[in-house]
């Protein structure tokens, strides 16, 4: 049963700018720069029967012009139990709209609807329990400036993950060009 999830690709010089950013936080476990990306819609566990019509669904993307995506800071989810750092992405329109076709497309093809809000960001890192809330406000605030990172991409990358480590190595099962 594989683990899936559509993604945008960060691209190499990219992922490189954003590697200065890792180092110097207590119970990170710091993501591989390949492995980045910007989820648009976890599919989790599938059925390989699933995962097929989720092939299927996504061929019949509409044609968009290429994405702009902008990456503009630093966060963290978890609020008082931390779980992960991330650089946070502009959720720009057609973005928006590039995840919510996401969306219909995998239900249409037997997903179940995700049912929390996306919120576009590259993981930087997963954070264990030693991760504090001060450990990790004390790391946003001595991190290097953030300057935007801004890069454009044509296609929907379909990604398998190996359920046991949570985190990569992701595996680019299939690319759906936008036009």
């Amino acid at each position: 049963m594989p683990r899936l999830f559509t993604g945008l690709a960060v691209p190499a010089e990219i992922a490189a700018a954003l590697k200065v950013y890792q180092g110097g936080l207590p119970g990170a476990r710091w993501i591989e720069p390949g492995d980045f990306h910007v989820t648009l819609r976890f599919l989790g566990d599938v059925e390989a029967t699933v995962a097929d019509d989720v092939v299927e669904a996504l061929s019949e993307m509409r044609a968009r012009p290429a994405l702009t995506v902008t990456l503009d800071g630093l966060g963290i989810f978890g609020g008082d139990r931390p779980r992960a750092l991330y650089a946070s992405v502009v959720p720009e329109a057609g973005l928006m709209d590039l995840q919510a076709e996401q969306e219909r497309l995998v239900r249409r093809a037997g997903v179940e609807p995700e049912r929390r809000k996306f919120t576009p960001h590259v993981t930087l890192a997963r954070l264990r329990r030693d991760a504090t809330p001060e450990a990790t406000a004390m790391y946003l605030s001595q991190a290097p400036v953030f300057t935007p990172l801004t890069y454009t991409l044509d296609r929907v990358t379909l990604f398998s993950a190996r359920d046991s480590t949570g985190g990569g190595p992701y595996v680019a099962e299939a690319e759906f060009p936008f036009a």
